[in-house]
């Protein structure tokens, strides 16, 4: 199945689509425990539909959920600040080492 295949579909028609995959998906690897697969590539070809399925998806469902988040960002036009970094705290000396701290020199 190609993308442009995938993004003709509907959003209703993908997810559907995509439990059907999963469904066979399992079914195969379960059969291929007990017995010899016929077409063993099948197995990959399904894992990189359902992939190109989510991918496509996300884009379709991701892009309008980042259109409405990039309009409401630019209503509110507050600073954005980043946050500060947490100072490392140093390594504890352990009961192997006899209460010494270990140096790699």
């Amino acid at each position: 199945m190609r993308a442009e295949e995938i993004r003709e579909m509907g959003t209703e028609d993908m997810v559907t689509r995509v439990r059907e995959l999963e469904e066979e998906q399992f079914r195969l690897k379960f059969r291929s425990a007990t017995e010899p697969l016929e077409d063993p590539l099948r197995l990959r070809v399904i894992r990189r539909d359902i992939a190109r399925l989510k991918t496509v998806l996300r884009e379709t469902v991701g892009g309008r959920a980042e259109a409405s988040a990039a309009a409401n960002a630019a209503a509110s036009a507050k600073p954005v600040t980043k946050a500060k970094a947490k100072p490392v705290a140093k390594a504890k000396a352990s009961a192997k080492t006899g209460g010494k701290r270990r140096t790699n020199a």
